[in-house]
């Protein structure tokens, strides 16, 4: 299950409150201060973690407070600073405060941390001719986290285009796989290796018209594209129910388009699907006509045309990188 969001609460170590305390000996008769200063509280830091993909974690935990700064105490000795606290979360979590809404930080990429709530600091102890003083509060923050997959490949297409196919077919991933819309309940990672490196591709499920409005969870799963380097479309060229395979293709494009945020600009490859099946091949002359780039004949079943699909990535993605 892919958990992509999630609002926990935060809350940073309060600081130890400074001494209040007199040394006293047979030379010394008034009392010489000798409190010492409260040590300061725990940050709340998150930190990302390459073993984590969700945040499934954060469905049963959902409150976080950091260790205290201890108290300060004679002799002027300071107390312990708190522990600070670090929260695991996966790549590609985005950090946002709930009450105001800002995003306080991206995480991208592997082992990168900040500090997200930060301890009060500790009191100051008598020490310096003053009575000691109570420590600061720690921070205290709802925060609001959203999960956006990072992945090389972004699969696309209708619900029911093969898309789930061609993943378990390419790679390791087990994408349930049936004769009916909407088998997809969410974006599925798998590992693909070309040229001796390896690629990420995630199946999207299905999108449909509307999906920028939330319909059928369309806006949920579109953020995901969002982290993808290309595009890859999937087109049921068999075009079952009399549904034209073209206008499938218009549609969803239309859909990345009214979405925004320039997912609509990136690189886009198209594979037809489903050539072995009847109709297929003079469906697919209709469709090559029709748009301006070259379209690629697949079977995900059969794995025809998957190989020359798999070196346009490739070559593609290449590119990108020089």
């Amino acid at each position: 299950m892919l958990i992509d969001q999630a609002r926990i609460h935060t809350k940073a170590g309060d600081g130890g409150s400074g001494c209040t305390s007199f040394y006293r000996d047979r030379s010394v008769r008034k009392g010489k201060p000798d409190g010492g200063h409260g040590g300061d509280g725990g940050n709340i830091i998150f930190k990302v973690d390459k073993n984590i993909h969700t945040l499934l974690d954060f469905r049963y935990n959902r409150h976080f407070r950091a260790p205290r700064g201890a108290h300060g105490s004679s002799n002027n000795k300071r107390g312990r600073g708190g522990k600070d606290l670090y929260i695991k979360a996966p790549a590609g979590t985005l950090i946002m405060d709930a009450s105001t809404g800002l995003v306080l930080r991206d995480l991208t990429g592997p082992g990168e941390e900040v500090v997200i709530a930060v301890g009060g600091k500790g009191g100051s102890g008598n020490s310096r001719k003053q009575d000691g003083m109570p420590g600061e509060k720690g921070e205290d923050k709802d925060i609001i986290l959203e999960l956006k997959l990072i992945a090389d490949v972004g699969i696309i297409g209708y619900p029911n285009a093969g898309k789930s196919t061609l993943i378990s077919q390419i790679s390791k991933a087990k994408s349930k796989v049936a004769n009916y819309p909407f088998t997809t309940k969410q974006p599925i990672l798998g590992i693909v290796e070309l040229d001796d490196e390896n690629l990420v591709f995630a199946d999207m499920p299905g999108l449909i018209v509307g999906a920028h409005k939330g319909r059928g969870l369309g806006d949920e799963f579109l953020r995901h594209i969002e982290r993808t380097t290309v595009l890859l479309h999937m087109v049921d060229i068999a075009a079952p129910d009399g549904r034209d395979a073209y206008d499938d293709y218009a549609a969803i494009n239309n859909e990345l388009s009214l979405y925004g945020r320039r997912i609509e600009k990136k690189p886009q490859i198209v594979a037809c699907n489903k050539m072995d099946l009847a109709g297929a091949r003079e469906n697919f002359k209709k469709f090559s006509n029709k748009i301006s780039k070259k379209a690629f004949p697949i079977s995900a079943v059969t794995g025809e045309g998957i190989k020359e699909l798999l070196e346009e990535i490739w070559n593609l993605f290449s590119t990108k990188r020089s």
